[in-house]
């Protein structure tokens, strides 16, 4: 463990979630500013859900097919960096629709990536995973809270630069990890197709699927339903920061989490506490203080299963598969079940209410366990 590059990945964890603390809560703002509507706003804004669908996938292959990792991560992080400089030189609809389309593709490519590199460092050490995936949700928070207190000091038109900024932070720590040798196992001999259509590792993807769409109403909503029930601005940030603040919580509890519970437990419990969460929200929404408790289950509901699912990839795609493994997690789990969640979300929430699509959400965190408990019986780790 003395070779690891601990600070060197965690920079590079850091700046990434720092670039969507800084993005995902605050670029429609700036959309706003250039006077588009809402429709527009929300097509602009699933271009990042969309790349994800696709994006992983194709640098993934490339990354397995070349053997440079970290390589790959390079060009990915500097061609986004140049392509979001293209906010600077222009604001039609159209040009902001294609230079967003362009940097999504590139910053799809690289956690997938950098989360095959770090378990590939971290060798039988993966348990620790946790300590070095937290420092990413630690930029998340110092970004989404100081460029908040920003904003109401300086125009929105500055968010681009402080963007910008965090865009070459991404490319100068991809520029200091080392690549690391991908170790061969014979479970790597076998065709990627041979192992994503084992019973167990079908379940697996698809109850993740089932977790990123229950979660579609929360990551869309949650905001603006907490304001329409009278909570200020202010308080609905905090919550937001209980939610990920919990979440680094868990992060460096998970060593001992893992040394106690099974992989499959731990996914079996986060769904559970999924179930939980969103039948408080869509219930309890008058009750801050369960609103509080929902935010701490984020711990258990992204932190945990996020780790958890890291684990079961790692198990499941060994050797040269590692990163095309993450592709397709990334492209089913955040692709195709965040981006469905959050437009079904949009239809139910006009059609049948802010209470029944979070039930929804709770229902299908229920089929996402049953799919963990009953398919995947084999899966034993």
């Amino acid at each position: 463990m003395h070779s690891l590059p601990y600070w060197r990945l965690s920079g590079f964890y850091f700046f990434y979630f720092a670039f969507i603390g800084a993005f995902a809560p605050y670029w429609s703002l700036y959309l706003q500013s250039l006077s588009f509507s809402a429709l527009q706003i929300g097509v602009l804004m699933s271009l990042l859900l969309v790349a994800r669908i696709f994006s992983p996938a194709v640098w993934g292959w490339l990354a397995d097919h070349t053997g440079k990792r970290i390589r790959v991560v390079q060009i990915a992080a500097i061609c986004g960096c140049v392509s979001f400089c293209g906010f600077f030189w222009g604001e039609s609809f159209a040009w902001i629709f294609c230079v967003m389309l362009l940097m999504s593709f590139f910053w799809s490519a690289s956690l997938p990536l950098m989360e095959a590199i770090t378990l590939s460092h971290l060798g039988d050490y993966t348990d620790r995973y946790g300590r070095i995936r937290s420092w990413g949700s630690v930029g998340f928070v110092v970004a989404v809270i100081g460029i908040g207190y920003l904003l109401e000091n300086i125009e929105i038109y500055w968010l681009l630069w402080i963007v910008l900024g965090l865009k070459l932070g991404i490319v100068f720590f991809s520029y200091q990890i080392p690549e690391k040798e991908i170790i061969s196992y014979t479970s790597g001999l076998h065709s990627i197709k041979q192992i994503y259509r084992r019973p167990e590792v079908v379940a697996f993807l698809i109850s993740s699927l089932l977790m990123l769409f229950a979660h579609g109403a929360y990551y869309t909503f949650f905001s603006i339903y907490l304001v329409d029930n009278g909570y200020d601005k202010g308080f609905v940030g905090w919550l937001w920061a209980i939610g990920v603040i919990c979440e680094i919580g868990i992060f460096f509890v998970m060593p001992w989490l893992m040394r106690h519970f099974s992989v499959k437990k731990i996914l079996i419990f986060s769904f559970a506490c999924a179930i939980v969460r969103f039948l408080i929200i869509g219930q309890y929404v008058a009750w801050p203080i369960m609103l509080i408790l929902a935010q701490v289950l984020h711990a258990a509901t992204y932190g945990a299963h996020h780790v958890a699912a890291m684990m079961a990839i790692h198990h499941f795609f060994q050797g040269r598969h590692q990163t095309r493994g993450q592709a397709i997690y990334t492209s089913v789990a955040y692709g195709l079940g965040g981006a469905w969640g959050a437009v079904f979300s949009g239809y139910t929430w006009d059609w049948l209410g802010a209470d029944i699509t979070f039930f929804i959400s709770a229902a299908v965190a229920l089929l996402g366990l049953v799919l963990i408990v009953f398919k995947m019986k084999s899966f034993s780790k």
